[in-house]
């Protein structure tokens, strides 16, 4: 057994994970914060701090269900807990503007202060990936094989 120190190699982490090599290949495409050393023939070696993110990246789109776009975001934002902050517990519903003063003519965020100008922009955004996703899934399910 390796020291927790080791390098793993892909199918190790693969193994390790229960995720197929070509999942680890895909990652590494969309996060750029995966970065394994690549010998001769290109073969990967991931340090021990890569095989804990991929763990939490594997976390949040398995069990935590985010999208790719969602978890990249995280990862840009230096978040990888929840992203819902929680709400003061002197929190006031009255200091919360109507719904339907939040979003403007054009279905953008309207003049908001800006985390919940950002707030708001990350679940529309959330919600076109889930609208894309579900739209595949319709789409399999509607087939004939």
């Amino acid at each position: 057994m390796k020291s927790a120190t080791a390098f793993r190699t892909i199918s190790e982490v693969s193994t390790e994970l229960n995720v197929p090599q070509h999942v680890l290949r895909f990652w590494e495409t969309r996060f750029p914060q995966i970065r394994p050393l690549k010998r001769g023939g290109g073969r990967r070696y991931y340090r021990p701090e890569d095989v804990e993110l991929l763990r939490r990246i594997q976390a949040l789109l398995y069990e935590e269900r985010y999208t790719i776009k969602g978890v990249q975001r995280l990862l840009k934002e230096g978040r990888t807990a929840d992203p819902t902050p929680p709400l003061p517990e002197d929190a006031d519903d009255e200091d919360t503007p109507p719904a339907d003063q939040l979003i403007a003519d054009g279905g953008e965020p309207a003049a908001l202060p800006g985390d919940l100008r950002h707030e708001i922009t990350m679940v529309v955004d959330e919600l076109k990936s889930l609208r894309v996703v579900l739209s595949r899934l319709s789409g399999q399910n509607g087939r004939k094989d």
